[in-house]
């Protein structure tokens, strides 16, 4: 494996100089700077550096992406597969699930130079890029998964996505849905008593579109590592669904193609402190010709098949725009 290229990004810190990589999350108990991804499927790329500094992520050439994006569903596969969730919804089996489809298209280029892109034309709160042998993502996350400050974790799911700053019903029970799931995954590994909710329900304005978001805190127990952390947390509640373990065996069964890096995490870790993102608003490469981009809807027993469908197309319109050199 070839990292001579390596580089991360994210908050301005600029990674570079890789000196080791490995899959096992406990190597991130070791000291040093980590960039991290964590796939939905649960594949750990822990890449340690060893020059981390201050700087914005150095300039690329992009040229805009010219040839048709192909999506994993069809419109009428993904309104099927809607249907298919709220079924068993009915039957008792899950209370939601986060429904996703994958586009594709071909791309030879590097997307340091998409990344700068989404950084004027998309800012984002958690955005990076990652580059390793074998996979380059450019992020332009609006979700924060784990923020780590000692023994101090917060997470804030997003659940609620619409053109205005108005959110029915169906947006605020899947919110707190998701929030109560995050607060009994934040209780297996925290103190008794520390796990809370600060902030829920409130509007985040984001760049053609609005979240509806919470915060839930703790404070882990000491006994707790990655391996851990990674255990009870891991994939997100946001983008897998309630209860989790059925939402993932669904997802399994209904999604035609593996998320990869899409769901996952993105982020770095430097000895006691993380900063974690939701891989969502994602491009990402495997070095074969292609990139991708995810997009996906939050599925209840009150969704309408092609409103679902049309919040996955609001999700990905801005971020292909500028893919593809449309959004100037």
């Amino acid at each position: 494996m070839d990292n001579a290229g390596a580089l991360f990004w994210m908050g301005n810190r600029l990674a570079s100089n890789c000196v080791e990589i490995s899959n096992d999350p406990s190597s991130l108990s070791k000291p040093g700077f980590w960039a991290v991804v964590n796939t939905f499927e649960g594949e750990w790329i822990c890449a340690r550096f060893a020059t981390v500094i201050n700087a914005p992520l150095p300039a690329m050439p992009w040229q805009g992406i010219t040839t048709p994006w192909q999506s994993s569903q069809s419109k009428s596969t993904y309104e099927d597969n809607v249907r298919l969730i709220k079924e068993k919804i009915a039957d008792g089996d899950i209370y939601q699930v986060n429904l996703c489809r994958i586009l594709t298209t071909d791309c030879d280029q590097s997307l340091q130079g998409l990344a700068v892109n989404l950084q004027s034309k998309n800012p984002a709160p958690f955005a990076s890029y990652l580059k390793l042998d074998g996979l380059e993502i450019a992020s332009a996350s609006p979700e924060l998964f784990l923020e780590k400050k000692g023994a101090q974790i917060k997470s804030t799911p997003i659940k609620g996505t619409a053109k205005i700053d108005s959110f029915g019903e169906k947006d605020r029970a899947e919110n707190v849905m998701i929030v109560d799931l995050m607060r009994n995954d934040f209780g297996v590994i925290c103190e008794p008593g520390s796990v809370d909710v600060p902030r829920l329900l409130k509007t985040e304005s984001h760049p053609g579109l609005y979240h509806l978001v919470s915060d839930v805190v703790g404070q882990l127990r000491d006994d707790v590592k990655w391996p851990e952390i990674g255990k009870a947390l891991l994939p997100a509640g946001s983008i897998s669904g309630a209860p989790k373990s059925s939402a993932i065996k669904s997802i399994k069964q209904i999604e035609s193609v593996e998320r990869g890096p899409y769901c996952g995490v993105i982020g770095w870790v430097e000895n006691d402190q993380a900063l974690l993102s939701v891989g969502i608003r994602i491009f990402w490469s495997q070095s074969d010709g292609k990139i991708s981009f995810g997009t996906g809807a939050g599925i209840t027993y009150q969704s309408d098949p092609s409103s679902e469908w049309e919040e996955t197309a609001l999700k990905a319109s801005r971020l292909i725009a500028i893919a593809s050199g449309e959004l100037i």
